[in-house]
């Protein structure tokens, strides 16, 4: 068969309804400044799905250091990879500022968040290692394992006593092949909102010879004393031996890091593919970015504004019988019980009538029969905009457990 005619015969799950969502479900266009209001098909929403955790994406800091980079550097320097002709002092500068944040010997910039991630995977184990991974790994980690021809091994999400069963596994295994184990998590749990047992998991070291990767994009500037992420939060940060970040949150920005021991960041600054044959991060990222860790390190009241609005937000939520599942940080799952159809009508009415703008998750990402809706509460949103959701959640779930939303035909929603 031909490779075009079986695309478009298997779209694949998201591809499928690409018909019926795209403009609305899927590549929705917000426009207008970033922030709690944005402009939606012409209107106004009330936006809850941006990862601008500090509000740092408009803070006028922000905008005046990215806009004077730009206008000194251009988007075009450095031209070229690191290795060959990409390097400067002020890639140099926020390495070196990152891994003192984090409490590592060194940091290494990545030019994307996803692919760095894979390149880290990709360089660190050889077929006589064995990864041993949490069931609800990001894509990238999963992706990263796809380039891994040796041992892997899966346990149910957070449960370390399965973790504990599947390194018995993983040791068994390295020692017949010589390789070594290596155990990847996450700080924050993107879609959830849980937590990972960092804690518990570092204590397995006393048990197991393994070393820790932990993903922590959600943790960075949310989780921990200072914001330095989730080892800070379980006071385990010396333990992660390599701590993953991205700019891509509560940086508000493009990019991520890699931070661990000088030798082991040095290794994989000679071999990850994604970033030798990849384009430097272009100056007014990194200006931008050096910014950013500036006001996130020396501006605690911004951490302090979100968790207010988070506290605000789940709290009452909890208080009027919603299940917000076992989030313990910022992001903040709302779920429902009902079917796509009934999905799909309640999120066009939560957008058209109420003029909230949120993601929404269903099956095959939540098990059949669960509607998730996703909200991300910011730094820059207001107890106003929280008591606004919450009153128009109570109306949207009455309307849904008196079964109106599934006599309601499906909406096709144009794009605009």
């Amino acid at each position: 068969m031909d490779i075009f005619e079986r695309v478009q015969q298997r779209p694949g799950s998201i591809g499928k309804h690409q018909r019926e969502a795209h403009g609305y479900f899927t590549f929705p266009k917000l426009e207008g400044e970033i922030g709690p209001h944005m402009m939606f098909r012409g209107k106004e929403k009330l936006v809850w799905s941006l990862n601008n955790y500090i509000g740092l994406a408009n803070h006028p800091e922000v905008r005046k250091a990215d806009a004077e980079a730009a206008a000194k550097y251009g988007m075009a320097y450095p031209m070229g990879a690191r290795m060959m002709s990409g390097q400067t002092k002020f890639h140099e500068q926020l390495e070196h500022e990152l891994a003192d944040f984090m409490g590592k010997e060194k940091a290494y910039l990545l030019n994307y968040g996803y692919m760095g991630m894979v390149s880290i995977i990709d360089s660190m184990v050889d077929r006589k290692d064995v990864i041993v991974y949490d069931s609800e790994a990001h894509a990238c980690i999963l992706d990263g394992m796809r380039l891994h021809i040796g041992k892997r091994f899966v346990y149910p999400h957070n449960e370390i006593d399965k973790l504990r069963k599947q390194l018995e596994h993983a040791t068994h295994v390295a020692e017949s092949t010589g390789g070594g184990i290596l155990v990847i998590t996450e700080g924050v749990f993107g879609m959830a909102g849980d937590l990972g047992k960092l804690d518990e998991i570092v204590a397995l070291k006393k048990e197991f010879n393994f070393r820790l990767l932990v993903d922590d994009a959600h943790g960075l500037g949310t989780m921990g004393a200072t914001g330095a992420g989730t080892g800070e939060h379980f006071g385990v940060q010396d333990e992660i031996d390599l701590y993953f970040g991205t700019f891509a949150k509560s940086m508000a920005g493009i990019g991520g890091f890699v931070a661990g021991p000088e030798v082991i960041i040095d290794f994989l600054a000679y071999n990850m593919r994604s970033q030798i044959f990849a384009k430097s991060l272009p100056m007014p990222m990194v200006i931008g970015a050096l910014k950013r860790l500036e006001l996130l390190r020396s501006k605690p009241e911004l951490r302090e504004n979100l968790w207010s609005v988070v506290k605000a937000l789940q709290t009452g939520l909890k208080e009027n019988g919603f299940d917000i599942g076992k989030t313990n940080s910022p992001v903040t799952p709302v779920y429902f019980k009902g079917e796509l159809n009934e999905a799909t009508n309640m999120t066009i009415e939560l957008r058209e009538k109420y003029n909230i703008f949120c993601s929404i998750v269903v099956y095959p990402v939540v098990p059949k029969g669960v509607i998730m809706l996703r909200l991300i509460p910011t730094a820059v949103h207001t107890l106003e905009d929280v008591r606004y959701t919450i009153d128009s959640f109570v109306a949207l779930k009455e309307k849904l457990d008196s079964g109106y939303y599934a006599q309601q035909g499906v909406p096709m929603m144009a794009d605009k």
